[in-house]
């Protein structure tokens, strides 16, 4: 009875405190809209991989189609945008529950969020200091005694790639991969030490190559055409990465997601880590959407690793966490995502930038 009763207090605790975040929300300009509980499921896993399959609930219609439980609320309201075919700019806001598989039994599986986002707007300073400034006024809803807000910008670090002197291919796998953390590190440390191209033995992968060159090319091993793995295959003998150079390299991407710093000197250190490696790439002071060391409670940072584990953004990233019970909870998280809505099928590139707040925290 006395745990019945505790639960309908704190629903309607979260009630209340989801309406005042929406009012507030609203207030700003963004349009209340509401979001399918169930998706196709293709969407998830074609953008996450078949690995992330195992934290979603899915099953199958009469028809034999996939569909899952909304893992995320932003993929359900950008698949929205998609489905009805919209080309003019829209500032949204949502709220709802998300339904996530975890293997910490701490952690709930379905999520309270409410969210917000700016689709189809080439504004993009512009909107992203409106979602960071949206973000940081819901606060005000939430007791707290202090915070931080972490910055970061996941196109430095895009940048940073293309200006260092690596293979094409290493490259496009750095970059592919910023957000699977370990899976990164363990990239780099092939890198460093050479370990998937060795000198001494593209003489050998040259008669492979020339050998496999005269077989059908059509033919499909392990999902791809022999073509597809010959001309993968050719960049790789034509482009063997020298151990010291890989080295090097991963030295400088270690040193660049390092730089942790109060965001008032951002620009300043970022700019000095790249004069020093003699990377032709500048900063503005204007960069980021803030530029103050504090913003009321919020000490205001920025982090280059910031944006590991983050798996679509594209630019801006942010989080908000704020000190409860002498303890740091997650309970924003944020930045712009340009390229989501094209991957989940649209032909146009259409940027997008927004938040979620977290009910659970």
């Amino acid at each position: 009875m006395k745990s019945t009763l505790k639960k309908k207090i704190l629903s309607m605790k979260l009630k209340n405190l989801s309406e005042k975040i929406l009012k507030n929300i609203k207030s700003k300009g963004f349009k209340h809209i509401e979001l399918e509980s169930v998706i196709e499921t293709n969407h998830i896993v074609e953008r996450s991989g078949e690995n992330f399959r195992r934290f979603i609930f899915s099953f199958k219609d009469e028809n034999g189609n996939e569909l899952c439980l909304r893992p995320d609320l932003t993929i359900a309201s950008c698949i929205r945008y998609l489905n009805k075919k919209k080309t003019k700019v829209e500032s949204v806001v949502y709220n709802g529950q998300a339904f996530r598989k975890t293997f910490n039994k701490k952690e709930p599986i379905i999520k309270n969020q409410i969210g917000f986002e700016i689709i189809g707007s080439r504004k993009e300073k512009e909107d992203d200091k409106k979602i960071l400034e949206t973000s940081i006024k819901s606060l005000s809803q939430f007791k707290f005694g202090s915070g931080k807000l972490i910055i970061s910008n996941v196109e430095i670090f895009k940048l940073l790639l293309s200006k260092l002197d690596i293979p094409k291919r290493w490259r496009l796998r750095l970059q592919r991969h910023y957000w699977r953390e370990s899976y990164f590190n363990d990239l780099l440390k092939r890198l460093e030490t050479n370990s998937d191209v060795d000198p001494t033995v593209v003489e050998i992968d040259q008669k492979k190559f020339k050998k496999m060159c005269k077989q059908d090319q059509s033919r499909i091993i392990a999902g791809r055409s022999l073509n597809e793995i010959l001309t993968r295959f050719d960049n790789k003998i034509k482009d063997p990465r020298r151990a010291k150079k890989g080295k090097n390299v991963s030295k400088i991407i270690k040193e660049f997601l390092n730089i942790n710093c109060p965001v008032k000197v951002a620009s300043n250190k970022l700019n000095s880590f790249f004069r020093k490696n003699k990377i032709n790439i500048k900063v503005q002071n204007d960069y980021f959407p803030v530029t103050k060391n504090k913003l009321g409670k919020l000490d205001v940072r920025y982090s280059s690793v910031f944006g590991l584990q983050l798996e679509y953004y594209t630019g801006l990233v942010f989080k908000i966490d704020i000190k409860v019970n002498s303890k740091y909870k997650n309970i924003i998280n944020g930045g712009r995502y340009d390229n989501l809505i094209s991957d989940l099928g649209s032909v146009k590139n259409i940027p997008a930038v927004g938040a979620a707040l977290n009910l659970n925290y």
